[in-house]
């Protein structure tokens, strides 16, 4: 794909003048890769997350198999649990994450806090603001203020600045610190199925049969610990098929046309030993999909639910339901090992960055700020690629025109004899290759470093002219140019900082972290003169 900076111009918002003026970058035709696009004044391709893209094809695939989405509760009370799972609910329970809380303590106005008060905010708290005061805590106590207003409150009851009430809090109001928190009888949501019976329950006689539906929403597990294939929250995507007659048939056509949809030609099904006891005995199956590389991997279980169970919630239809793990699904399409580092890269992956990455964060340091100086700086790359083999002395006009208001020329010299116009590097491109930065020119020998890696498309002549254009777009805005020639001159290159080049430093920190090579030098020697005319 190749940009038209013109038309990316003419496209850009009203502002953009305003921001032109204002030192935006330009972006040059020469600086678009067209195999590797990268940002566009400030437009840039995202990067999904994995377990989110995994996700967002489950949520299309269950729709295009005619299933209607619905949000499931998170929080399930205890009886619910028990309800469900009878003699096993212990078992289950103990999984669970129980919700708990703050208490809300009963704070007494006694006149040895007053006291303190009085001494802490240097006046004396009159009768009615301890009034006040007493009232607010209370408030507090009934949960007619939040916890995150009650600094607010308390400095308002007694006429003070928050901040001061914010450095005494404690001293003023120990209980509030010792505060412990304490269990309620409701728990986090462990598996999808502790939903599909409450939202079962409401909707069975109000939605015609069969009923389809499904959720792709986070589940919470007490692990012990996490692992490589186990997280103490993690996404399941879940459905439901409730209807007058369901059968295991029935469960193996969803688990296939879901996974059908993410190109697995191979699936099987096996009974489950686990036998939950919210399934009917001999229903509940595994379902394995084969992986090129790891072979046959569990990704799914469904089963019947048991007709005690929703018995309980005075479901008269049989129910099949199908769970899926997102995170060990999204493992097998990523070739992932580790489910931490898939889901919570920031934390457990090693640091990779790529090719691609490390060239989307080199750039040209200073470039032209307008229009005049982006066609000084074309004119520069020109002449220096037709004649810069010329012998010298020499000189050549690379533009005449106006910048500032003001007529100006710009010659491309080399006053030396015996030499040429520019240096053997000038034509020198910036290439990253397998985590190195390289400064190299485009003939034999090089070309599986370009074919391999990502050009930048930056050479140092670009680099270089976006310099000098900006230069002597200064000169003439100062007015420096009416009392002397602006002279710009590049001779040898050891660092991309010489030559222009910016690597930020997420880039520098990758490349030295993985003791790769920053390898950008050479001889230019290039002198760019601009005069009044």
């Amino acid at each position: 794909m190749k940009f038209d900076p013109k038309q990316i111009r003419e496209e850009t918002s009203k502002d953009f003048e305003a921001a032109w003026m204002a030192g935006t970058k330009y972006v040059s035709e020469r600086r678009l890769n067209e195999k590797y696009p990268r940002s566009v004044r400030g437009l840039s391709y995202g990067k999904p997350h994995p377990v989110f893209e995994t996700i967002q094809k489950l949520r299309d695939a269950y729709l295009r198999l005619g299933f209607e989405e619905v949000m499931n509760p998170v929080i399930i009370e205890e009886e619910e649990v028990k309800k469900q799972f009878g003699k096993e609910a212990l078992a289950v329970l103990d999984r669970c994450y129980y919700l708990a809380g703050l208490p809300r303590p009963d704070i007494g106005i006694s006149e040895e806090r007053v006291k303190r008060m009085n001494s802490y905010f240097g006046k004396e708290i009159s009768k009615e603001e301890i009034e006040a005061l007493r009232n607010t805590l209370h408030r507090y106590k009934k949960g007619e203020i939040g916890g995150d207003e009650l600094v607010y409150e308390v400095a308002n009851s007694m006429d003070v600045e928050d901040m001061e009430v914010t450095k005494v809090f404690d001293a003023v109001f120990p209980e509030l610190k010792s505060l412990s928190p304490i269990s309620s009888r409701a728990t986090l949501r462990s598996h999808m199925t502790s939903g599909w019976f409450l939202t079962l329950a409401e909707i069975w006689n109000k939605k015609p049969i069969p009923i389809k539906l499904f959720s792709v929403d986070r589940c919470f597990r007490r692990e012990q610990r996490e692992g490589e294939i186990r997280l103490r929250n993690y996404h399941s995507a879940s459905s439901v098929l409730c209807s007058e007659d369901v059968s295991i048939d029935n469960g193996k056509d969803i688990a296939t046309g879901l996974l059908s949809q993410f190109e697995f030609e191979k699936i099987r099904f096996r009974k489950d030993e686990k036998r939950s006891k919210y399934y009917m005995p001999e229903t509940q199956t595994e379902v394995f999909c084969y992986h090129p590389r790891i072979g046959w991997v569990e990704v799914a279980t469904f089963g019947i639910y048991s007709p005690t169970a929703l018995a309980q919630y005075d479901i008269p239809y049989p129910v099949v339901n199908l769970g899926l793990g997102v995170e060990r699904l999204a493992m097998i399409l990523y070739d992932a090992g580790d489910v931490r580092a898939l889901a919570f890269p920031q934390f457990y992956a090693p640091w990779e960055l790529s090719d691609l990455e490390i060239a989307g964060m080199i750039s040209m340091e200073e470039t032209p700020n307008t229009a005049e100086g982006e066609n000084i700086a074309e004119s520069i790359v020109r002449v220096c690629e037709d004649k810069g083999s010329a012998k010298s002395p020499c000189e050549f006009l690379a533009y005449r025109g106006p910048l500032f208001g003001k007529d100006v020329e710009v010659w491309v010299v080399e006053p030396e004899g015996n030499t040429l116009l520019c240096g053997p590097a000038y034509l020198n491109e910036i290439v990253v290759h397998e985590g190195s930065l390289f400064g190299i020119p485009r003939k034999e020998g090089w070309e599986a470093v370009f074919e391999d890696g990502v050009p930048t498309n930056i050479r140092f002549l670009d680099a270089f002219a976006a310099f000098a254009a900006r230069r002597i777009e200064e000169a003439t805005r100062k007015g420096e140019i009416d009392k002397k020639d602006c002279e710009v001159k590049v001779r040898i290159v050891r660092s991309g900082a010489d030559i222009n080049v910016k690597i930020e430093e997420v880039a520098m920190r990758y490349i030295t972290s993985k003791k790769k090579k920053i390898d950008v030098r050479g001889p230019v020697f290039i002198t760019v003169v601009a005069k009044k005319v």
